[in-house]
């Protein structure tokens, strides 16, 4: 599935994933996978399963490709079942899906635009009717748009940014919740720029803060309902939205200036969700886990 970067062992895969990229840029947001090269690496085969979430349902949002294709495949590996939200990225999806077939996975993808509120009620209202239930939520979906200065970001661009990152997050966690029991999991995927900031990248960074601040505060409106809510904040991350934003100039550098000198694969991350989804974190609630390459942040 993936030629240019073979998997032979855990060490061998981190031996071949790029610590560099070809000049690319896709001009629409968000982006393709399958236009990307070399491809993410959605999968470590030497991946040790061991049902930490067998029987468990969970909503992925942007789970067709990027960070939310690699949690699909963890998740899957561990007993659960998927749903997974994209906008219309349909080639990627179905890739997606073939794959949590050939895992022997159960898997139910929803193209929804999340931005309409209507629509987290369309994509709970499907899941219950294909599964019946809900035990995990993970909030994954986002947008970013490089701009030199603040006085560039329009009215327009900046309501979609909060729009597509914030706005609807607080949509589907008030569609999902009357139907999440104890032991239920909420997860959020944060960012770096939450913390570190990035100065061409103000509207995203600010939504990602935002996400950290919900995080915490409904982790505490939930923590009676025994409810956990948490966190992932990656740093650079291979995914479509890396081409769809920046320059072939700035993707051939991408990642570069992380501690480790190379950008993460999506398989990298995945551990993490599954973490957070499972009973091994269930003392942890309002926490953001730091994937990053090494960069050190003030939580």
């Amino acid at each position: 599935m993936y030629p240019e970067y073979p998997y032979y062992s855990q060490k061998k895969v981190t031996k071949n994933v790029p610590i560099a990229f070809p000049p690319q840029h896709q001009n629409r947001m968000p982006g393709f996978e399958y236009e990307m090269n070399p491809r993410p690496i959605s999968e470590n085969p030497n991946y040790k399963s061991s049902n930490k979430l067998k029987s468990k349902v969970a909503i992925i949002t942007g789970g067709d490709s990027g960070i939310g294709r690699a949690v699909s495949y963890a998740y899957v590996k561990e007993g659960a079942k998927v749903a997974i939200v994209y906008l219309n990225e349909h080639r990627d999806a179905q890739e997606t899906e073939q794959r949590i077939k050939e895992l022997g996975g159960e898997c139910l993808l929803i193209p929804a635009d999340l931005t309409m509120e209507e629509n987290s009620t369309y994509v709970v209202k499907k899941v219950l009717q294909h599964f019946g239930k809900i035990d995990i939520l993970v909030n994954n979906h986002g947008v970013q748009y490089v701009q030199k200065s603040i006085l560039d970001i329009t009215k327009e661009q900046l309501e979609h940014t909060f729009s597509t990152n914030i706005f609807s997050f607080f949509y589907l966690i008030k569609a999902v919740l009357p139907y999440l029991k104890e032991g239920s999991t909420i997860i959020n995927t944060a960012s770096i720029t939450a913390y570190a900031g990035m100065k061409e990248l103000i509207d995203y960074s600010a939504t990602k803060g935002a996400i950290v601040t919900l995080t915490r505060s409904l982790s505490l409106s939930l923590i009676e309902k025994k409810i956990r809510v948490n966190a992932v904040a990656p740093g650079a991350f291979w995914t479509p939205l890396i081409p769809a934003s920046f320059s072939e100039k700035q993707v051939m550098k991408f990642g570069t200036d992380a501690p480790m000198k190379r950008a993460g694969q999506p398989f990298e991350l995945a551990p993490a969700y599954v973490y957070l989804a499972s009973d091994d974190s269930g003392y942890v609630t309002g926490e953001v886990i730091h994937v990053n390459g090494g960069k050190m942040v003030t939580t």
